[in-house]
């Protein structure tokens, strides 16, 4: 699971603003507590959207905030949570999206796209792309909480 903390503040109009600590550009809003969660979501996936478009390194979630059970954990989707793996994953193994291409006998384009957050990329694509990093996609589901 990948998800990263947030900061809920009363704002001066009745809202409730929204900030993660982690991702300093994160910045929304939300009518409710529920709005509020829904909006940050989507604004953590831009930023991380932003920061792998443009090459920035994307800091891994705090250990001890994933394990705070208040509902202030704004979990990424499965394929987001891949695609942000798959990043750390490249990074790690110290190569290119070039070199990842070259690997997999794979165009460019279709490498770049396994990185965008707004493309529906297939679950085997991925499994192929994190085999050639020398990884396995493993998935677990649990109880909802």
């Amino acid at each position: 699971m990948i998800g990263y903390r947030v900061d809920l503040a009363p704002d001066d109009n009745g809202s409730l603003l929204v900030t993660c600590p982690q991702l300093p550009m994160v910045a929304t809003f939300g009518e409710t507590r529920e709005d509020a969660l829904s909006h940050a979501l989507d604004a953590i996936e831009t930023a991380l959207a932003s920061m792998i478009d443009d090459g920035e390194k994307i800091p891994r979630p705090k250990a001890a905030d994933l394990a705070k059970d208040d509902g202030l954990t704004v979990r990424l989707p499965a394929l987001t949570a891949l695609k942000v793996q798959l990043v750390w994953a490249l990074e790690a193994a110290g190569i290119t999206r070039a070199e990842l291409a070259r690997r997999l006998k794979w165009n460019r384009e279709s490498v770049d796209r396994l990185f965008r957050l707004d493309h529906r990329s297939r679950l085997e694509q991925l499994e192929a792309a994190f085999r050639a990093l020398g990884r396995r996609v493993d998935v677990v589901v649990r109880e909802a909480a």
